[in-house]
């Protein structure tokens, strides 16, 4: 299918490169810009400083993160201080609550002041975050999840406290044995539970900073500066500019972008291409930034620094396709509005229609029923119901293999109608491995993989480990070779048992001189079968080739069948060569086949298929991948890969076996099977609990529900929704 894929440059924008220029430095280089914070539920939220979200009352993140402490992982903090501290607190009120009146330990009004004692720091301290943004949502007019907490918990915590200190304002038939009952447990252990979810949360917030933060990583701190007299000094990277001139030292990673102005060396791109053989650099070559030298020294000038260097775009594309999965969370928002407003309306008609209409004590009846409405309401059941389902999902998915990131994720994969696979690491094993050898006349096929291995001893170029590996697996004896000489990352030379030995690719066979025609029809075959081909040269005559290869995972083909007969459209994207890639296609059943892509390339086709309709899930290993992987719908690391990958994915393949795919989605069915069940359980406690606390039933049955009944039946709503997950097992 033919496409058009957007160059890296033209998604460039001053906006991001203003947000990616404080982890790189200026675009020109120099001092750091100011940090921008946004909101995790609310990405439009931009700032230029920390704080809270004016709609959500969530902590604000920096947008980019950087090597500064990340604001969330305070805020864990703070919430794991308060959680352990206060946990104690609400265990004993709990238990005090449901046991104390058997033992007879304390009088039932002591009780009740015990309890009142024990919940205060749970309330006042624990919760008071939780106060805040409920507080905050009202006051921006924008009810949450928080303003429910804040209710539910605030309207218990209260009723408690004044059924403990003026009991005397309740009628007789809320009294039980010898006290007006109290909820101070309610309110603690919906407290508790509260910051233990949100302890969870922010732990799996922080693997989207750690994406970032991996790819920051790779950037040199420091660069080696050629001054014009000749002297060398390092200094920092943000320090360099522009047209400076810049030594490479073998083992080094390439400060910033550029282009080589002396020396030879292989370089290796893998962090940017994802394929594992390095590419030859010369004079006037290109080099990337955050790049390894592996052999030769070079000198470089700048071209691209800061904000503008590849490795600062993708951190940008990846932040910024981190930032856009956020509809789900505002249609969650908008219903939890609407629930809010509605259950603040029935307790506000309750407690006015009992004090105008109701029988006396009007008022303490309304003021009764309104907390028992807004303690059946409160959120405990729809906030289990997700999150319940989620837990014993992913579970079983580890089980299986299977790691989600969240669950969006879980949700998003049923979805999923359009699978794009990276090639390298994905459905190959990703490391090169020998695939045969091809003798001219004269020699044998064991002959020439020997004499190539052997001259290939000197070399650490990931196809000469392959040739040696091979050999000694056939048990080859080796000689060490004599005069070894690399040539500049094309072959190498040397003598081996007497015999001038050249092994290389065509450019190096036309140096020395040698003809290879008539082999030259066995390389295009085998490269045709998705190999690399280097020849063999002896005493200067072709004495045959090898075919190193980087082999098709067994499970690949299985995987593919299965996401086929699924009705799943496969798409295979590669960095490699598009001869090579089509052939590693054509025998996977892949027709749907786009080589010599960038990570901006990958991008870009995600993004096309998904302006078609269609719900896109990436599957990839490499940094290169990472942006892919967090635009699409559902991205899809394999657990063989980098860690940049699996940060920005939302699901884990702990073996690196594509076929966990099919699983996942198996999976992803059933739980949101069981999230629905969830959700219709809670709401139907809620529908049938409301109107029973509002006292609808009261004139035709003499009929309360008192606030004891109430948090008992938001315990039971609680109990099935958790008993429903379990099924999942």
């Amino acid at each position: 299918m033919p496409h058009t894929i957007t160059p890296l440059h033209q998604h460039r924008g001053s906006d991001r490169a203003d947000e990616t220029a404080d982890a790189f430095g200026t675009p020109d280089g120099g001092a750091d810009v100011a940090m921008v914070y946004t909101c995790p539920m609310h990405p439009e939220i931009h700032q230029d400083r920390p704080g809270a979200c004016p709609k959500c009352g969530m902590t604000l993140e920096p947008l980019i993160p950087a090597a500064a402490e990340n604001p969330e992982d305070i805020e864990l903090r703070d919430f794991t201080r308060r959680f352990w501290r206060t946990l104690p607190l609400t265990v004993m009120v709990t238990v005090l609550a449901m046991f104390g009146h058997r033992l007879g330990l304390l009088n039932m009004r002591v009780q009740s002041w015990v309890e009142l004692v024990l919940s205060l720091p749970v309330v006042l301290w624990a919760a008071l975050p939780f106060f805040a943004r409920a507080g905050r949502s009202l006051l921006n007019r924008s009810p949450n999840m928080w303003t429910l907490i804040g209710l539910g918990t605030g309207a218990a915590f209260l009723y408690s406290v004044v059924a403990t200190l003026a009991p005397g304002v309740f009628p007789a038939t809320f009294r039980s044995m010898g006290r007006v009952g109290v909820y101070f447990e309610a309110a603690a252990v919906i407290i508790s539970l509260t910051l233990l979810g949100q302890m969870l949360e922010l732990r799996a917030r922080s693997h989207t900073a750690a994406a970032i933060r991996a790819l920051l990583d790779l950037a040199p701190r420091m660069a080696r500066r050629v001054r014009p007299d000749g002297a060398e000094e390092d200094v920092p990277v943000a320090h360099v500019h522009v047209g400076d001139l810049l030594r490479v030292r073998p083992g080094e990673r390439v400060p910033v972008d550029g282009v080589v102005v002396d020396g030879v060396s292989a370089v290796d791109e893998s962090m940017l291409t994802g394929e594992p053989i390095p590419v030859t650099k010369r004079s006037a070559d290109k080099l990337i930034g955050a790049t390894v030298n592996a052999t030769g020294a070079l000198l470089m000038r700048a071209e691209k620094v800061g904000a503008h260097t590849v490795l600062a775009q993708i951190v940008a594309m990846v932040a910024a396709a981190q930032r856009s999965r956020a509809p789900m969370q505002r249609m969650a928002d908008v219903v939890a509005r609407y629930f809010v407003g509605a259950v603040v309306a029935v307790a506000v008609a309750t407690f006015f229609a009992w004090g105008l209409l109701g029988p006396a004590p009007g008022w303490v009846f309304g003021l009764i029923n309104a907390v028992a409405v807004l303690i059946i309401a409160c959120p405990c059941a729809l906030g289990l119901a997700t999150p319940m389902s989620i837990m014993v999902a992913t579970g079983k998915a580890a089980t299986r293999g299977v790691l989600f990131r969240d669950a969006a994720a879980i949700e998003k994969l049923r979805e999923v109608d359009t699978i794009l696979v990276d090639k390298t690491g994905t459905l190959t094993e990703g490391k090169p491995g020998f695939e045969r050898a091809i003798a001219a006349p004269g020699f044998t096929e064991d002959e020439v993989l020997r004499l190539a291995a052997s001259v290939d001893q000197g070399s650490e170029h990931p196809l000469a480990e392959a040739i040696v590996r091979a050999a000694r697996a056939h048990g080859l004896a080796l000689s060490p070779p004599e005069g070894f000489e690399s040539a500049g990352g094309i072959g190498v030379r040397g003598t081996v048992e007497g015999h001038a030995v050249v092994l290389g690719n065509t450019a190096l066979m036309e140096q020395a001189g040698v003809a290879v025609t008539p082999l030259r029809a066995h390389a295009e075959l085998l490269r045709g079968g998705g190999a690399s081909v280097v020849y063999l040269a002896v005493d200067g005559r072709a004495a045959g080739l090898l075919a190193v290869s980087d082999p098709i995972k067994p499970s690949s083909f299985e995987a593919l069948a299965t996401l086929h007969a699924a009705g799943m459209r496969v798409v295979m994207a590669s960095g490699d060569g598009i001869t090579t890639a089509k052939a590693v296609g054509q025998r996977l059943g892949i027709e749907e086949v786009h080589g010599e892509v960038t990570p901006a390339d990958k991008l870009a086709l995600v993004e096309q298929l998904q302006r078609a309709g269609r719900v896109v899930a990436m599957a990839g290993d490499g940094i290169n991948d990472a942006p892919a992987l967090a635009k699409a719908d559902v991205g899809v690391a394999m657990g063989t890969g980098t860690d940049v990958a699996m940060n920005s994915a939302q699901v884990t393949l702990v073996k690196g076996d594509l076929r966990g795919i099919a699983d996942a989605r198996l999976i992803s069915m059933a739980t949101v099977r069981n999230m629905r069940q969830n959700l219709l359980f809670a709401l139907i406690y809620n529908a049938l609990g409301i109107p029973l606390a509002a006292g609808v039933l009261y004139p035709f049955t003499g009929w309360l529900l008192s606030p004891m009944i109430a948090a008992l039946a938001m315990s039971l709503s609680s109990a099935s929704v958790i008993g429903n997950a379990l099924r999942l097992r």
